[in-house]
């Protein structure tokens, strides 16, 4: 791994249970991340997402790998490592009997700094987290959404390096989600690492530089966004549905695909020319259709499948 990774990971195991119970959650994963990039880490339920997160902050210890996080190796450090990272987990842990100001001065004093110089910082972070308004209520008077920027708003408290992201937006209506996105790319104009799990595509798409799919605690893909797609999937997606889908799915889109996917009552057909597709969509009857550019969503699906996972 690169000796500038902000957090590297090398060939990293971690298995729960014994015996015939004994179950792998990440199997040989290996990653690093650049400073001031935004890398996000896409898997289905149970893939070993979370359990990646808590291996790279020393939480939980690998049966075998090697991690460096700030340049410290983890777990043995991990304490040390983390006063230079900032961490907004996957559910919302602020203290309901403090109100938004005191649930940062408190946050911060576990990193010792000064009373004086937490102060000085609130008020930037308020505005930031665009919370300035409620600097004194209690969190119970919170909306969901603004207690995902109070949360990342403390996770800045000690002005971190790189920034874990545990399904940031989990929840949010999509004002919410598109504020918290905004404030990330601020986050990252600033020359912030951030390292992002999520399930929402257009997220990933959105913000991240590179992304690793996982599954069943193994890597499948690494890359740019654009990249994986460009790599996995043909340029345009023709998906299909209505009474006549899946007859018309055999005797015109099958045919003429690259490649074909029916999910309950839509036809998918990927293809670098949609043309002749269109052509014969046009003048079929009791079909709708939609015609778009192949995207991260599509990645995902061709390599972890559209089964539901649990």
């Amino acid at each position: 791994m690169p000796d500038s990774s902000i957090l590297s990971a090398v060939n990293l195991h971690k298995s729960y249970g014994k015996g015939a119970s004994r179950s792998t959650v990440i199997d040989g994963l290996s990653f690093a991340l650049r400073p001031g990039e935004c890398y996000g880490l896409l898997g289905p339920n149970g893939a070993g997402k979370t359990t990646t997160l808590r291996l790279c902050l020393g939480l939980t210890s690998p049966d075998s790998g090697s991690i460096r996080l700030a340049g410290f190796p983890v777990p043995a450090q991990a304490r040390t490592a983390r006063i230079r990272v900032g961490v907004v987990p996957q559910g919302d842990n602020l203290d309901p009997d403090f109100t938004v100001s005191e649930n940062l001065m408190v946050y911060g004093r576990y990193f010792g700094i000064p009373d004086r110089e937490i102060s000085a910082r609130i008020p930037g972070l308020l505005e930031f987290s665009n919370l300035s308004a409620k600097k004194d209520a209690r969190i119970g008077e919170l909306s969901g959404g603004m207690k995902r920027r109070l949360t990342l708003a403390r996770a800045l408290v000690n002005d971190p390096d790189l920034i874990f992201m545990d399904e940031p937006t989990t929840g949010l209506d999509p004002q919410a989600r598109h504020m918290i996105w905004e404030r990330l790319k601020t986050l990252l104009g600033q020359g912030k690492t951030i390292f992002l799990t999520t399930h929402f595509m257009d997220e990933a798409e959105r913000l991240c530089h590179r992304l690793a799919v996982i599954d069943n605690g193994k890597m499948i893909a690494e890359g740019s966004p654009r990249d994986l797609i460009a790599k996995h999937i043909e340029s345009e997606v023709v998906e299909v549905y209505g009474e006549n889908a899946l007859a018309w799915g055999r005797a015109v889109g099958k045919p003429f695909s690259a490649r074909y996917e029916v999910s309950g009552e839509t036809v998918f057909c990927y293809v670098n020319d949609a043309q002749p597709l269109l052509d014969s969509l046009q003048t079929t009857e009791g079909v709708r259709y939609i015609h778009r550019p192949a995207n991260l969503e599509d990645l995902f699906l061709k390599l972890t499948g559209r089964e539901m996972r649990d």
